[in-house]
């Protein structure tokens, strides 16, 4: 499968953290080689990176990135995930075999990305979370391939049905 990127727009370092971390480790456990995002965030890129280092896996944070040049620079192609968009079941088909940059927006994104996106894509037509858009979309995207995935960590969920099972081979 082609490398899947996630750009986040609009993140506003003060109020947003926990909600870009989320969408970060979303982006990162099912399947997406890394996570743009428009405001410089260096607490953000800290947290990401310590997941990063104790679960493993291949997987990048940059903050502070101008989105403009990022979308007009990618080679490949762009899903927009909004609410407007063609229905996720019918533009995951046209975004296989190929780069793709994944855009979620914090607040109202600018006009001009549903003009610059190869794809508006909706998760449903109802108000919800950022996080659970991108969520569905890459679950659907990769066909759940990513989700119980070896990233390589020192330290491994084991699942379960009932209990904790961590593993931390650095002990």
């Amino acid at each position: 499968m082609a490398e899947i990127r996630v750009l986040r727009i609009g993140h506003r370092p003060d109020r947003d953290k926990r909600v870009t971390t989320h969408t970060a480790l979303t982006a990162r456990a099912l399947g997406a080689k890394g996570v743009l995002v428009d405001s410089k965030d260096p607490k953000l890129e800290e947290n990401v990176r310590s997941v990063v280092d104790r679960f493993g896996g291949d997987f990048s944070i940059e903050t502070g990135v101008q989105w403009r040049k990022v979308l007009r620079e990618f080679d490949g192609k762009i899903a927009h995930l909004t609410m407007y968009g063609m229905r996720v079941d019918e533009a995951v088909p046209l975004l296989q075999d190929e780069d793709l940059l994944v855009v979620v927006g914090a607040e109202k994104v600018p006009a001009e990305i549903y003009q610059l996106a190869t794809v508006n894509v909706s998760v449903g037509n109802q108000p919800h979370s950022e996080i659970a858009a991108l969520a569905i979309f890459m679950d659907r995207l990769t066909a759940g391939q990513a989700l119980y995935q070896e990233r390589g960590g020192r330290m491994k969920v084991i699942p379960n049905d009932r209990g904790k099972t961590v593993i931390d081979s650095s002990k």
